[in-house]
């Protein structure tokens, strides 16, 4: 039977999730893989049921371990069940996260993206090479970017999603030395390369952008605090873009040579831009 018209989208990075941590042979129970994956046990019963049924999984349940292993030790779910143009998007993703080279994040989401693409068989193996032409025809070159230091990149993620102050020391670009910052986290903006803390600086009493590679010697406080209604950057900022900020408006007449018109006309600055060509003498 042909499973990959079947198979929910929505469902594909979890099953791989399911696959993963039953191959692992820590025998999982379904509490377990509900519980690392944020969702609900019905929900796994449900995946477990199909990949035995449509994808032809081993899976058995050992009551002694009270959690789920593969039959066979060698098996782990082919790539080629899911729609080709899942494994298309799966490979343009892979592609992209090169962006991402120098955050912490990347491993493991390359980690994940690698156990869903790879070749699992020899079967597999023919229809990989067959389906994997995107990996050196469509392409994101590299970019100058700054590295992330784990142990920062772990403290800024804990104190976004506990709503907690965090204190830094950080150096400006027009700093001859490190400064001591307490700032109310809203979000993480990635733009050009760069990691950029966004969020209420406590000594500016305003809101202000910090470069993650300027910083150091992070630490969660005991503070809380609830966000502001307006903390979104994409809202606050009326859909303009990184870089491009919103603020009371103003109407300018830009000239630009034939060169730079053209840059200037391929990209969008702001989802309420209007461009208007006009012919000088």
């Amino acid at each position: 039977m042909d499973t990959r018209k079947t198979t929910p989208s929505a469902s594909l990075a979890r099953i791989y999730f399911i696959d993963r941590q039953i191959a692992s042979g820590n025998h999982p129970s379904a509490q377990d893989l509900a519980d690392a994956y944020e969702c609900g046990v019905a929900t796994i019963h449900h995946d477990i049921e199909y990949m035995r049924d449509m994808l032809g999984a081993p899976i058995e349940y050992s009551g002694k371990e009270r959690g789920w292993y593969y039959a066979e030790q060698t098996f782990r779910l082919p790539a080629r069940f899911a729609a080709a143009n899942d494994m298309l998007a799966l490979g343009m993703a892979k592609s992209l996260l090169s962006l991402y080279r120098n955050t912490p994040l990347y491993e493991s989401a390359k980690r994940l993206l690698d156990d869903i693409t790879a070749p699992l068989s020899k079967n597999d193996a023919a229809d990989a090479a067959a389906s994997a032409w995107y990996e050196k025809r469509i392409i994101v070159p590299p970019v100058a970017s700054a590295s992330v230091n784990t142990a920062l990149w772990d403290i800024v993620t804990a104190v976004l999603r506990e709503n907690r102050v965090v204190t830094f020391e950080y150096k400006g670009v027009w700093d001859y030395d490190y400064k001591t910052r307490l700032v109310r986290p809203y979000q993480l903006l990635f733009d050009g390369g760069i990691w950029y803390l966004y969020g209420y600086s406590e000594e500016r009493a305003a809101v202000r952008f910090f470069v993650l590679s300027r910083m150091r010697c992070a630490a969660l406080t005991n503070e809380t605090f609830t966000l502001p209604r307006d903390f979104d950057y994409t809202v606050k900022n009326a859909g303009s873009y990184f870089g491009i900020f919103a603020g009371e408006k103003h109407h300018f007449r830009i000239s630009f040579d034939t060169f730079s018109a053209q840059w200037v006309k391929e990209r969008q600055w702001a989802a309420d831009q209007k461009l208007k060509s006009v012919k000088t003498a």
